[in-house]
Parts: structure tokens; C-alpha cells; sequence
């Protein structure tokens, strides 16, 4: 008897975080565009979706952009939401559309709104994609996007080259997969600046969520808390009841949607045929060089016009 042919993959791609990863780790200096603006974020961008594309052949992909920077539904909920984070500079901004521009130039499936994260745009496209047979490779290192990992789902620390899939999300943070919201919610996310409860850390969450299940159930039964073989029972259990309203708040923010809006890109997120002519006026505008484009061309099988006057590699 034959076995079942593998789920297909579907890539999904946290673009932001590699964006800001070149833009904090190329050197400014040496890499502009046309109009002197700094390039070093699309260059560094640049040299990981090609990598990724090189590696991988994906046949079905999705890249992923934050544009709800402080627009997001999450802001109405919280205001504070993210309010810990500097605005992105205009030199950063001005690249991330470049960033976008270079996708739909390779033909990639691109997913961006004013009011969702790209973690909520990976969310809705991976449970849409679940229906017609395909399986999920998130291409990310966030943590928060391990809730979303499945049976065949898998996530991928594309820098440190380290893949997981559901089974493996407990080994990292100390729970389920489907438990992520809920520990977030207890322990807080500093990253997003949601707080947690307080006095409720990242071991306490770990152990409330395995013996009791859930956020719900570690609510309904606080009673039972302060009996729990662990410090300061007692205090975590008075905590819990008196930030019962936050907490539930925190885990609606932690939780990624997956009914968010996709324009312009719709299961299966087939790649298309590159644009050349697009491509050569890209790679002449961000001043990418003769190694760039010879990736470009290898990637989406076309013919990338050099510039004469490019000398450096981008």
C-alpha cells in the first residue's frame, strides 16, 4: 500500500522582521539609491528572499508586511499597545516599500493591511490554505506566531536555522502550541507591551497552564491556585482575581486573528512569472550589482539588464 503524498508547503514569510534584522545589521554607508536614501535595509532583504528562494523552489509563498505600525485593531482594544517602540524614520519607511516593490516584482504573493499585522495576515492565509490540503512553514522567529503551528505546520528560525513544528513549541517556552495566547496573556509580552499579570512571570504561567489547561480554566478554578505547589500561591491567586478583566484583555491582544482581509493575494499564493523589465529598473534604483542581479536572474529564470555604472554588489 502506497503511503499519502505529503502535504504541500505553503511559505509564509514575516518580512518586517528581516527588514529591520538588514537594517540594523548592513552599514548604512555605501548603499543609496538614486535619490542618495539609504538601501542598506533592501540590499540585506534582498540577499535572504533570494537565499530563501535558491533553497527552498517554493512553488506556493506568501510575504507578509506590517503597515498597521499604529492603526491596528489592536490600539482600539489597548492604546498602549506597542506604544514602547520608536516610529520606524522615514529612511526605514521609504525601504520597506522597496522592500514590498522587489516582491511583486518576483512574482511573490505579497499581504499588507492598515488594521492587521502580518502575524494575523500569516494566521488567515495558513487557515485558508489548511482547506485546500496544503501545510504551513512560517518563516519567523516570533514567538507569538508558534500558536498557529498545527500537525504538519512547521516554524523556521531562518537565521539560527532551526525548524519546529507543534510537538516542539513545549521544549522552547514551556507550553503547548495551543497555549501560547494564554501564557502571553498571564506573563506579558514586553516585546508588545503587554504586561501580564503582575507578579506572574514566565515559570509561574508555565505551571498554572499545565495543571489547568487554559487561561478559562485557571480563571474559573482560582481557588485551587492558592494550593498549588509553588512560591507565592497564595499572591498569584489573589493577583488572578483581581486582574481577571486584564488578563482576558491581554490574551484577546496576544491572540493572532485569522479572519483578517487579503487583498490582492488569495490561496494557494502560487508564485507568478517575474517581471524583468521591473526587476532591471529595481536593481538600477537601489544600485543593486552584477552578483545581485546574476541571483535575480537564477531565481525567476529570466534577464536582469545590468547597469553599467553599478559597481558595487548589492
Amino acid at each position: 500500500m502506497s503511503l499519502p503524498a505529503p502535504a504541500p508547503p505553503l511559505y509564509l514569510v514575516d518580512a518586517s522582521l528581516y527588514v529591520f534584522r538588514a537594517w540594523h545589521s548592513m552599514p548604512a554607508d555605501g548603499f543609496h539609491d538614486a535619490d542618495g536614501w539609504p538601501t542598506n535595509a533592501v540590499h540585506g532583504f534582498a540577499r535572504f528572499v533570494l537565499d530563501l528562494l535558491e533553497r527552498e523552489r517554493p512553488r506556493h509563498i506568501a510575504i507578509a508586511f506590517d503597515e498597521a505600525l499604529d492603526s491596528c485593531f489592536r490600539n482600539a482594544l489597548y492604546p498602549a499597545y506597542k506604544a514602547n517602540r520608536d516610529p520606524a524614520p522615514a529612511e526605514l519607511k521609504r525601504q520597506f516599500a522597496y522592500c514590498k516593490a522587489l516582491c511583486a516584482a518576483l512574482g511573490l504573493p505579497v499581504l499588507a493591511h492598515r488594521e492587521y499585522e502580518a502575524d494575523d495576515l500569516i494566521g488567515t492565509a495558513l487557515a485558508r490554505a489548511r482547506g485546500d490540503g496544503f501545510r504551513g512553514v512560517i518563516v519567523s522567529a516570533d514567538k507569538d506566531l508558534s500558536q498557529l503551528l498545527g500537525g504538519h505546520d512547521e516554524q523556521w528560525d531562518y537565521a539560527r536555522g532551526q525548524r519546529w513544528g507543534a510537538a516542539g513549541v513545549k521544549a522552547r517556552h514551556g507550553v503547548h502550541a495551543h497555549q501560547v495566547a494564554d501564557y502571553l496573556a498571564l506573563c506579558g509580552d514586553a516585546v508588545d507591551n503587554i504586561p501580564g499579570v503582575p507578579g506572574v512571570g514566565s515559570k509561574t504561567a508555565a505551571v498554572l497552564l499545565g495543571h489547568f489547561g487554559s487561561l478559562d480554566a485557571v480563571l474559573d478554578r482560582v481557588d485551587e491556585v492558592a494550593f498549588l505547589r509553588m512560591r507565592g500561591a497564595a499572591t498569584v491567586a489573589a493577583r488572578l482575581r483581581e486582574h481577571r478583566e486584564q488578563a482576558l484583555l491581554y490574551r484577546r491582544l496576544s491572540t493572532i486573528a485569522c479572519d483578517a482581509p487579503l487583498s490582492g493575494a488569495a490561496p494557494p499564493f502560487a508564485r507568478s512569472p517575474a517581471d524583468a523589465a521591473t526587476l532591471s529598473a529595481f536593481a538600477d534604483a537601489v544600485g543593486f550589482g552584477p552578483m545581485t542581479r546574476r541571483r535575480l536572474e537564477a531565481a525567476c529564470g529570466t534577464t536582469i539588464a545590468g547597469d553599467a555604472a553599478a559597481m558595487a554588489d548589492g
